[in-house]
């Protein structure tokens, strides 16, 4: 995979934010707002997705309407600091479907993670019986979320002018 901002002309930059707005947006939809045609829009789409500057695609799930209404952080210490006890962590991890994020961590915590539960219980479950009895883990330290202030999956990508050549 090929990833930089050197790769991007202008069009690409557009290309990118227009989809990052609205990834539903159709190749016809967006050579209107970019000012190319459908099938230039194709290849450019195809190229940066092979290229791995475009991931993937998602819709957003609103959690409330899903019966996730708890967001929860929780800060992970490893019992130990080895390569086999960190993998075991990260299987744990990625066995556990509710959590949304991971990211080791520099600091007191080795790891920060966010889940979505639908209760307090059901946070409670999660931590006193999946992450405490881990063999990896030695504490974790949970904070609820009270208000979200903002959340966005979308990158700060420079301003049309700044992403001209």
């Amino acid at each position: 995979m090929t990833h930089g901002t050197d790769i991007l002309d202008a069009f690409d930059w557009r290309l990118i934010a227009a989809l990052q707005d609205d990834a539903s947006l159709t190749n016809a939809s967006l050579a209107d707002r970019i000012g190319l045609s459908a099938s230039q829009i194709s290849r450019r789409r195809q190229r940066l997705e092979q290229s791995g500057v475009i991931g993937g695609y998602r819709a957003l799930i609103d959690p409330l309407a899903v019966g996730l209404g708890v967001t929860v952080f929780i800060h992970v210490a490893l019992d130990t600091h080895s390569r086999d006890n960190a993998r075991r962590f990260r299987d744990l991890v990625r066995m556990t479907p509710a959590v949304l994020e991971a990211h080791a961590l520099t600091g007191e915590a080795d790891y920060l993670i966010k889940l979505a539960v639908g209760d307090l219980k059901e946070l409670s479950a999660l931590v006193n019986d999946v992450f405490l009895p881990h063999e990896s883990v030695a504490r974790v330290r949970s904070e609820i979320v009270l208000e979200t202030l903002k959340q966005t999956s979308g990158l700060p990508l420079p301003a049309p002018s700044a992403a001209r050549r």
